[in-house]
């Protein structure tokens, strides 16, 4: 499908959704404990019903018919699947349930996913899992899905470089559920919010995790159980990305209803880069207000939070001088290479962008409407989406379809802020 896309004005408010980076811990973590698990205004998605597909073939009984889920545990004892398992788009799916998998006693799972996923690169993961008593492969041998996974995670040491948060995240899910206690070396880690919000997880399901201060180092005690999960997700900061940057636009003004700013979630630092380009941004309570302002280009360290990255470069592309976006290189390893993708895709809209081997720089200039390619990449579409809305002309992009791996209501909640917005086939 394709959405369609004209010059608008938007104004009002949004509720955002649950954060799928919460809720997909939150499914993981009820599934591997034992008795019953609640999960109260879950993100309801292509990429989390990826989560609770994977899990329930496991061995967790998941349901999900409701705004509150309900999970019951397996007691960190996952059965063999009866089938392989696809998690369809979603990354983060497949790297916490490549390690509850290594759990097993007995039997192999099977891991694959979409075209995107299968191009996906798990080595480290895979490396890490094996140093700990695990036996996994890649089925092409190229450290791609599909992927194997035989019993059983012990324990042990390994070193990980983890420029993919979640690779970091895997072990420490699952390390304290295996019989002896782990060493973790982290030379390298991005995307630090992602693992503090682990962390956060862990303590509050009573497991016990300890670290050094940088977090290159966990030691993980073995034997440990999860208590059940009792959990309400707050708003999603990476889907409120789009709205927050959007409400900077023109003469735009938009309230983002539902998030939490003591949240461990790194994306809520797009807040502080909308005050560093000068845009207008209240905050109060569970509500973010951002109206525009005369936006500046400025430098913009996004090692934390790459996701933004798609939407940070439209908003550069509108603010006076330069904006270099810096120290994401983990960008061109996500849905597509974001990097490259959104250069490529500005450019058709007349934008004049350079690429680095991390990052972006961004030129201030008026965007001109034309036809543009999402390339299945949700974060590029909505970002896209934006842009649509502030450049002359119609905009279509192609590939609509991706926005429900994680904002499934991305054109409804556009439309009643005033956005021109068509889903055409």
């Amino acid at each position: 499908m394709n959405l369609q896309c004209e010059p608008s004005v938007l104004r009002g408010a949004v509720d955002i959704p649950g954060s799928k980076s919460h809720t997909i811990r939150a499914v993981a973590i009820g599934a591997l404990a034992g008795g019953e698990s609640l999960i109260r205004r879950p993100l309801d998605s292509e990429d989390s019903r990826s989560s609770v597909a994977a899990y329930r073939a496991l061995g967790a009984d998941i349901i999900t018919e409701s705004d509150t889920w309900l999970i019951r545990g397996i007691g960190g004892c996952p059965r063999t699947p009866a089938d392989v398992i696809d998690v369809g788009n979603s990354g983060t799916s497949l790297n916490v349930a490549l390690g509850s998998s290594a759990l097993m006693t007995e039997g192999v799972a099977v891991f694959t996913g979409d075209e995107q996923i299968r191009r996906r690169p798990e080595g480290p993961l895979i490396a890490a899992l094996n140093d700990l008593g695990a036996k996994v492969r890649s089925t092409r041998g190229n450290g791609c899905p599909p992927i194997t996974v035989e019993g059983t995670l012990r324990g042990g040491e390994t070193t990980i470089e983890a420029q993919n948060s979640q690779f970091l995240t895997s072990l420490l899910i699952n390390a304290p559920l295996a019989e002896s206690d782990t060493r973790i070396l982290a030379p390298v880690l991005s995307e630090r919010p992602y693992v503090e919000m682990t962390l956060e997880w862990l303590s509050h399901q009573g497991v016990t995790v300890e670290h050094n201060e940088d977090l290159s180092e966990f030691h993980v005690p073995g034997g440990q159980a999860y208590e059940p999960v009792d959990s309400e997700v707050p708003g999603d900061f990476s889907s409120a990305t789009f709205f927050l940057a959007a409400g900077a636009l023109g003469d735009n003004d938009i309230d983002c209803i539902g998030l939490d700013l003591s949240d461990t979630q790194g994306d809520r630092a797009v807040i502080d880069y909308l005050h560093q380009m000068g845009a207008e941004v209240h905050v109060d309570d569970d509500c973010v207000r951002v109206s525009g302002g005369t936006l500046k280009g400025c430098s913009i360290d996004l090692n934390a939070t790459p996701d933004a990255l798609p939407m940070m470069a439209v908003l550069g592309c509108f603010a006076q001088g330069t904006t270099r976006l810096e120290n994401v290189p983990q960008a061109r390893i996500k849905e597509t290479d974001r990097i490259a993708v959104m250069k490529a895709e500005l450019e058709r809209l007349g934008a004049r962008v350079e690429e680095l081997e991390d990052g972006l720089v961004v030129h201030e200039g008026a965007l001109t409407g034309a036809e543009v390619d999402g390339h299945g990449d949700h974060r590029v579409v909505m970002a896209l989406a934006v842009a649509g809305t502030v450049a002359s002309g119609r905009t279509t992009i192609r590939g609509y379809e991706a926005v429900a791996v994680t904002f499934p209501t991305f054109v409804e909640s556009m439309a009643r802020l005033g956005g021109a917005l068509e889903v055409v086939e």
